[in-house]
């Protein structure tokens, strides 16, 4: 029986101008769920403070596309956060497509049993959006994975 060893979680960003929505997987890396919204001006010290307390193995960033495949205006913002990020914390960057994370983490929120104005907050919003793009994330390599292992299955018996 092969154990899997933990080596860390994996971490979602929902960057914004103002509020950056941040996500966390569990150990097993099999559940997403919503973190926190920070003022994105103290996203830095948050996250150094935060990765002392945890061991992170991969930052998942959502990047903004436009229907038409292009990039949204805060691309370069992003790249630039990204950039940093990777230089002073030495962990892996992956990207995942975040169109329509921030409606259907509305769509989420109104229809849970929050009252009105709870509803209503957009920290809340940020940190549901950074969740659904940490679990796009996941999906997609799960869906790899098992591809994969199927391939690497086949190739073994033969």
């Amino acid at each position: 029986m092969i154990k899997k060893l933990f080596v860390g979680k994996y971490i979602g960003i929902d960057y914004g101008k103002k509020r950056t929505g941040i996500s966390i997987t569990d150990d097993d890396k099999i559940i997403s769920s919503p973190l926190i919204t920070v003022e994105t001006k103290d996203l830095f010290e948050f996250l150094n403070n935060y990765f002392k307390k945890e061991k992170i193995e991969i930052i998942v960033i959502g990047l903004p596309m436009r229907l038409d495949n292009t990039y949204n205006i805060i691309f370069k913002d992003i790249q630039k956060f990204a950039q940093k990020l990777e230089s002073k914390f030495k962990i892996p960057i992956h990207y995942v497509d975040e169109r329509y994370t921030s409606k259907i983490a509305s769509t989420i929120i109104s229809n849970s049993h929050l009252k009105k104005m709870k509803r209503r907050n957009k920290y809340i919003v940020d940190k549901v959006s950074a969740s659904l793009i940490l679990e796009t994330y996941l999906n997609l390599n799960k869906k790899i994975n098992k591809w994969f292992y199927l391939f690497t299955y086949i190739i073994i018996q033969y």
